[in-house]
C-alpha cells in the first residue's frame, strides 16, 4: 500500500507517464518500483476514477501514457495518508510514505498516524525485550542487540517529530532536524 500512497502523491503534484513516475518514486523512497508494481497500480486507479489516462503521442515511437489524479485521487490520497491501521503500522515503508505526505495533512491526522506508528515500534520493543538470547549464537545476538537499537533509536525519533507534527504548518529545515539534513557539498 506504501506504493499507492507514493505513486497518488508524485501524482498529485503534477500529471506523468509511467517511467517518469517510477523514477520520482524511487528518487523519493530510496526503494526500488518494478512495473510489476507499478502499472498494476495504476490500472486499479484508472479502474476505480482515481487517475486518468491520456495518450500522449510521439514521433517515430509509441505514444506515451500520462496519468493525470482526479479529484477521486485526491481524496483517496488523503484517506490514505491520514490512516495508518495497525496491522501496517509496523511496516517502516508505510509509516515513511505517509510521513513524507505530512505537508498534506491537519495536525490531528499527523498525531494520529504518529500514534500507530509509536504504538507498533513499542510492540516491537516489547516482543524484543521478552526474547532471551541464551539460545542463540554471537551472530544472532549481535543481530538481535541492532535491532533493540533501531528500535529504540526510532522511538526517540518519532517523539521528535511529534513536536512539528503538531503544527498547522511545520517548517522543516536543517535548523529543526540537523541530523536528517547533511551539509550540501559546496563544490
Amino acid at each position: 500500500m506504501w506504493i499507492d500512497v507514493l505513486l497518488l502523491a508524485k501524482l498529485a503534484e503534477r500529471p506523468r507517464h509511467g517511467y517518469e513516475l517510477r523514477k520520482q518514486v524511487e528518487e523519493s523512497s530510496g526503494r526500488a518500483l518494478s512495473n510489476n508494481s507499478l502499472y498494476p497500480a495504476l490500472r486499479r486507479f484508472a479502474e476505480a476514477g482515481a487517475v486518468t489516462r491520456t495518450a500522449q503521442q510521439q514521433e517515430g515511437r509509441p505514444p506515451r501514457h500520462v496519468y493525470t489524479i482526479t479529484d477521486v485521487g485526491r481524496e483517496l490520497l488523503h484517506d490514505l495518508l491520514a490512516e495508518l491501521p495497525a496491522e501496517l503500522a509496523g511496516d517502516p515503508a508505510e509509516f515513511l510514505a505517509r510521513l513524507a505526505g505530512f505537508g498534506r495533512l491537519e495536525p490531528a491526522e499527523r498525531l494520529r498516524v504518529l500514534d500507530a506508528r509509536e504504538k507498533a515500534v513499542a510492540a516491537q520493543r516489547e516482543r524484543l525485550a521478552k526474547l532471551g538470547t541464551g539460545q542463540v549464537g554471537p551472530w544472532s545476538r549481535l543481530v538481535l542487540a541492532e535491532v533493540r537499537r533501531r528500535a529504540e533509536h526510532e522511538q526517540d525519533w518519532l517523539a521528535s517529530l511529534r513536536t512539528r507534527a503538531e503544527q498547522v504548518s511545520p517548517e522543516l529545515s536543517p535548523e529543526h532536524f540537523p541530523e536528517h539534513f547533511p551539509e550540501e557539498d559546496s563544490r
